[in-house]
């Protein structure tokens, strides 16, 4: 039996449909803001604050390993549902929240740990979700944007010192924003330019303590429609530290709009 920690995104779907494909033992931990899972049979629908209900019903199922996925945001903790457990575990999401919504699930993952139950990789049954190193798209960055690129990755490097920030666009060569706990869409918000189409990069990056289990860089069809509405002419990311959703919609579009989707890797480790 496998426990499958949800939240929101498309990524817990795709995960869903594969275990299912597998005929797996599974059950779903619901914490999406939606709640889009209840009408699964073997879903269960509770708060981020039932730390109690969460690991009996984990221990019921004789759950030992657990797998996250989807975007677990900070919840509004003055109207947080708690039970015994939560009421003793939720300083330290309060304290974990100021680091933004990964730090939650990863104290999460460590009150798991304490009670025996193992967290695994969020690509575990789904490897197909990461792309390797290769131009995806039929456009290639072209000099200009291998620049802009370069210039994105050394400050993404800077920046992974201090577990700080997984994305940056860069246009001309200057940084134009940097992603902060608002996360990829708040960034590219602040990139729309009426002066340029086509022009421009989203690097998108693991930081360097990042925990890859749960919180990979997650990138898709959504992703690239914005990056369209700011203006930018491709994305970035590093091979098999990515979630890469709707892959063929998401291609048709890049190639339909003249962008690229570019994976590399080892020309620009840590």
């Amino acid at each position: 039996m496998i426990g499958l920690i949800f939240g929101d995104t498309n990524f817990p779907i795709e995960i869903l449909k594969k275990i299912k494909k597998k005929r797996l033992n599974y059950l779903i931990i619901d914490l999406s803001k939606s709640k889009k899972f209840k009408k699964d049979r073997n879903s269960h629908s509770i708060s981020i604050g039932q730390f109690g209900k969460i690991i009996k019903i984990l221990k019921d199922y004789n759950c030992k390993k657990v797998l996250f996925a989807g975007k677990v945001t900070k919840p509004n903790f003055s109207k947080l549902k708690l039970d015994l457990k939560g009421i003793y575990y939720i300083p330290r999401i309060i304290k974990a929240s100021k680091l933004g919504d990964a730090a939650i699930l990863k104290e999460i993952i460590k009150i798991l740990s304490q009670q025996s139950i193992k967290t695994i990789n969020s690509l575990s049954f789904n490897p197909e979700l990461s792309l390797s190193r290769g131009n995806y798209s039929k456009f290639k960055p072209n000099k200009d944007d291998k620049n802009d690129i370069t210039k994105a990755i050394k400050t993404l490097n800077k920046l992974s010192k201090y577990n700080f920030s997984q994305g940056t666009v860069v246009r001309n060569n200057k940084i134009i924003a940097i992603e902060g706990k608002g996360g990829t869409e708040k960034m590219l918000r602040q990139c729309k330019s009426k002066k340029y189409k086509n022009r421009g990069v989203l690097v998108k990056f693991p930081k360097k303590k990042q925990d890859i289990r749960v919180d990979l860089p997650t990138v898709g069809l959504k992703t690239l429609k914005q990056c369209k509405t700011a203006g930018l002419k491709g994305i970035v990311l590093k091979s098999k530290r990515n979630v890469f959703l709707e892959r063929k919609k998401s291609i048709t579009f890049s190639n339909k709009n003249k962008m690229f989707v570019t994976v590399i890797w080892k020309k620009y480790l840590y």
